[in-house]
C-alpha cells in the first residue's frame, strides 16, 4: 500500500490518496477540498481513482467529495450512516464556515464496523469509531500496518466532542478499545497534522493517559 496526504482546505485538513502499487488503483479518503490540487496529486502519481473514501460527515473532509466522485465517474463509501445528518447538512455546514456552497451528500453505500473496502490488491477493514461524530469509521490495513483515523486521534490529541450527537467517553472508549488494540506498531494518519503510532500515543498523548487510583 502506498500513500500521499494531501492538505487540503483553510483547514490543513489530510486527504489522503491510497493506491494499490500492484495494479495502481487508487482512493480518495476525506476530499476535502481544493479538487484541482487533488486532480494534480492523482496525475502526478500515475494511479486510477476507484473510489471515494470518507470518514465523517464534516465539511472539511468531505467538501470535494461530490465534484470528484463526478470527474472520475466512481462510487462514495462511507461514512457509517449515523452520520446521514451531517452530510444532509453540508449547506448549512458551509454558511457556518462561510465557505462556498456543498450540497447535501448520499454516499453510494454506507460502511459499517466490519465491512470490508478493496482497492485493487489491497483491503482495508472498517471500524466503527464514534465520539468525535456519530458515525465515525476507520480504515485499516492490516498487511501495511496503517490506519486511517480522520479525526478520532491525533498525534498529541483526540478529536473534538462538543458537535452535536458528539460524545466525549465514547471517543475515548473508541480509541481504547477499537485502535489502541490494533498494535503499538501500527501507524496512522490523521485528519489534521503529523502522522504517530498507536503506540506513541498510548504512552504519550495525555488524552490516554490512565486516572491515579484514588484510595
Amino acid at each position: 500500500m502506498k500513500y500521499h496526504i494531501i492538505p487540503v482546505t483553510a483547514f490543513s485538513q489530510n486527504c489522503t490518496l491510497i493506491w494499490c502499487d500492484v495494479t495502481k488503483q487508487a482512493a480518495l479518503v476525506d476530499p476535502g477540498g481544493d479538487p484541482e490540487k487533488l486532480k494534480a496529486a492523482v496525475a502526478e502519481k500515475g494511479v486510477q481513482v476507484s473510489q471515494i473514501l470518507l470518514t465523517h460527515g464534516h465539511l472539511d473532509h468531505v467538501g470535494a467529495a461530490a465534484e470528484m466522485a463526478e470527474h472520475y465517474q466512481v462510487p462514495i463509501y462511507g461514512p457509517d450512516k449515523e452520520d446521514a445528518f451531517w452530510l444532509e447538512g453540508l449547506p448549512a455546514q458551509s454558511r457556518m464556515f462561510g465557505l462556498d456552497e456543498c450540497a447535501a451528500l448520499t454516499p453510494t453505500k454506507w460502511l459499517e464496523e466490519g465491512d470490508k473496502v478493496q482497492v485493487g490488491e489491497m483491503s482495508l477493514n472498517v471500524l466503527h469509531c464514534p465520539g468525535h461524530t456519530p458515525g465515525h469509521i476507520v480504515f485499516i490495513n492490516e498487511q501495511a500496518r496503517l490506519a486511517l483515523v480522520g479525526d478520532v486521534l491525533f498525534n498529541g490529541g483526540v478529536g473534538r466532542s462538543d458537535f452535536p450527537r458528539g460524545d466525549h467517553q465514547a471517543l475515548i472508549a473508541s480509541i481504547r478499545n477499537k485502535l489502541l488494540p490494533q498494535g503499538d506498531d501500527m501507524a496512522f494518519i490523521p485528519g489534521h497534522g503529523p502522522m504517530s503510532t498507536f503506540g506513541h500515543e498510548r504512552q504519550t498523548n495525555p488524552f490516554l493517559r490512565e486516572e491515579p487510583a484514588i484510595w
